[in-house]
């Protein structure tokens, strides 16, 4: 075994390691906004780490091509997405979590054109 095989197998479990947390976050976290987040960036980056360690263990001219593309378009889908799926939320009216203190777009509501949520209790 050698150097360039043990880091891509580090690299792959690290990636494979922050895809099942973001899974446990989906699970765990309290509203749609912080599960959003979670998952959006947790996923994303243990995507890019899984493909960095394919790159590393099979250092093809093709495999790094569409490594490196794959990485690409995580790197711009992922937040993207993550946030359209957020401003949805917000605006159909998803209720915050009991413990969040501020909403910061409370004032822009007429202009979102965000519904009333149902009361928290």
């Amino acid at each position: 075994m050698n150097v360039g095989t043990v880091i891509g197998q580090i690299l792959v479990a690290l990636g494979a390691g922050l895809i099942g947390t973001a899974a446990l976050g989906l699970f765990r976290l309290p509203d749609v906004y912080i599960r959003t987040n979670a998952v959006a960036k947790g996923s994303a980056l243990g995507v890019m780490l899984v493909l960095t360690g394919v790159m590393v263990l099979m250092p093809s001219p093709t495999t790094v091509v569409t490594g490196l593309l794959a990485i690409a378009a995580q790197l711009f889908t992922a937040p993207i997405s993550g946030y359209a799926v957020g401003r949805a939320a917000y605006r159909s009216g998803v209720p915050l979590a009991p413990n969040t203190h501020l909403d910061e777009l409370a004032r822009y509501r007429d202009q979102l054109g965000r519904q009333p949520g149902p009361p928290l209790h």
